[in-house]
C-alpha cells in the first residue's frame, strides 16, 4: 500500500471518528465558563446562554465563574480543557485583544489557544457619576475633575479592559490626571459607585442599566457609535467630539482542537437565540447590541479589530504590566 493511499484511509477514518463523536455529542453536561464575577454582562448573559443551550441541546450547560486577572483565569483554565466539546468560554474584546497589549506576560494565546464559536453581541459601555455629585454632561465633568485635578478617582473592571482604557482615553484628551482603580469585574465596580465610594465609571450597560434606571446612577455619555435605545437621551462621545470611536464586544470561545462540529452546532443554536426579536431585546436589557457571527465571521473580526485596540492602548498611555 503506497503512501498516498495510507494517508487517504487515515483521513478518512479520522473524518469518521470525528463524524461519529459530534454525533454522540453531547451526552454529559457541559460548562461554560464566565470569567468574570457574578453581576456583570459576562455572569447574566452566560446563565442566559446556558439556559437557551440546555433546551436547544439536552444536556445541562452550568455556568462556572472562575473571575481574576482581567479574564486571564478563565480563559486559562479553558485553555488547558479538554477539546472535548464539553468547556467553552465567555470572552470579550478586552480578553481576547487588549489583555496582550498590557500585560507582558500572558498564560494564553487568543489566535492560537481557542477556536471562535461566536461573537454575540458589541458591548458599548457607559460613562456614570454618582448624582451626588449634581454632574449632568461630560462637559461639567471635566470641569469638575480639572477643579479637583489629582484628587479623582475612577474605577474600571479590571487592567487592561475597555473601561480602563477609556478612562484613559478620557484622561489624555482632558488631562484631567484621574487615578485608575480597577476592580474584579463591573458588579463590585458599580456597587462602590452607587455607594458613592467611586465618583465615576465607564461600565457595561449590563451592570449599570439597573443603577441608571433606578436614578442612583447618572449617565453622562455612550462609547457607541450611534445612541444607546434604552437611553435616547445620553450623547455618544463621538457626538460630544471625542475621536474615539473602538465599541468592545462578546463572544463564545472553545480550545483549540474542538470538533468543528461541535463548533458549529454551539454557534448555530447561539445565532439562533441572539438573532430572533426576543434575543436580540433580551440582549439589550443586557447591554449588548446583538449580532450572532460564523466561527469564520469571528476570526476575522478578531484579526482586524484587536490591532485598532492596540492602538488604543498606545495612544491611552497604558504601559504593559
Amino acid at each position: 500500500m503506497n503512501k498516498t493511499i495510507k494517508a487517504t484511509l487515515a483521513a478518512a477514518l479520522l473524518l469518521m471518528s470525528t463524524q461519529a463523536f459530534a454525533q454522540a455529542w453531547p451526552n454529559k453536561p457541559i460548562k461554560l465558563v464566565a470569567p468574570y464575577p457574578p453581576g456583570g454582562q459576562t455572569d447574566v448573559v452566560s446563565r442566559y446562554f446556558a439556559e437557551k443551550l440546555t433546551a436547544a441541546l439536552g444536556q445541562q450547560v452550568i455556568v462556572e465563574n472562575k473571575a481574576g486577572a482581567q479574564g486571564m483565569v478563565g480563559a486559562e483554565i479553558v485553555k488547558n480543557a479538554p477539546p472535548d466539546g464539553y468547556t467553552f468560554v465567555y470572552v470579550n474584546s478586552s480578553m481576547m485583544c487588549i489583555n496582550p497589549y498590557v500585560y507582558k506576560k500572558l498564560p494564553y494565546d487568543g489566535f492560537k489557544d481557542f477556536v471562535p464559536v461566536t461573537q454575540h453581541g458589541l458591548a458599548p459601555l457607559a460613562m456614570v457619576t454618582t448624582p451626588s455629585l449634581g454632574l449632568k454632561s461630560v462637559k461639567e465633568f471635566v470641569a469638575w475633575a480639572n477643579q479637583n485635578k489629582g484628587k479623582v478617582n475612577y474605577a474600571s473592571f479590571g487592567t487592561g479592559s475597555s473601561s480602563h482604557i477609556w478612562g484613559e482615553m478620557l484622561n489624555q484628551a482632558e488631562k484631567l490626571d484621574m487615578t485608575h482603580v480597577p476592580y474584579k469585574g463591573a458588579g463590585p465596580a458599580i456597587q462602590d459607585a452607587v455607594a458613592g465610594h467611586i465618583p465615576v465609571t465607564i461600565q457595561d450597560l449590563a451592570a449599570s442599566g439597573p443603577a441608571i434606571s433606578g436614578g442612583k446612577l447618572t449617565p453622562l455619555a455612550v462609547t457607541s457609535t450611534t445612541r444607546w435605545p434604552r437611553l435616547p437621551n445620553v450623547p455618544t462621545f463621538e457626538e460630544l467630539g471625542y475621536k474615539m470611536n473602538l465599541v468592545g464586544w462578546n463572544g463564545i470561545m472553545a480550545p483549540a482542537g474542538t470538533p468543528k462540529e461541535i463548533v458549529e452546532r454551539v454557534s448555530a443554536e447561539l445565532r439562533k437565540v441572539v438573532q430572533t426579536p426576543e434575543g436580540k431585546e433580551k440582549l439589550l436589557d443586557m447591554g449588548l447590541i446583538a449580532t450572532g457571527t460564523t466561527p469564520a465571521e469571528m476570526t476575522e473580526i478578531m484579526k482586524t479589530g484587536c490591532a485598532a485596540w492596540g492602538d488604543a492602548v498606545k495612544r491611552a498611555g497604558v504601559q504593559p504590566e
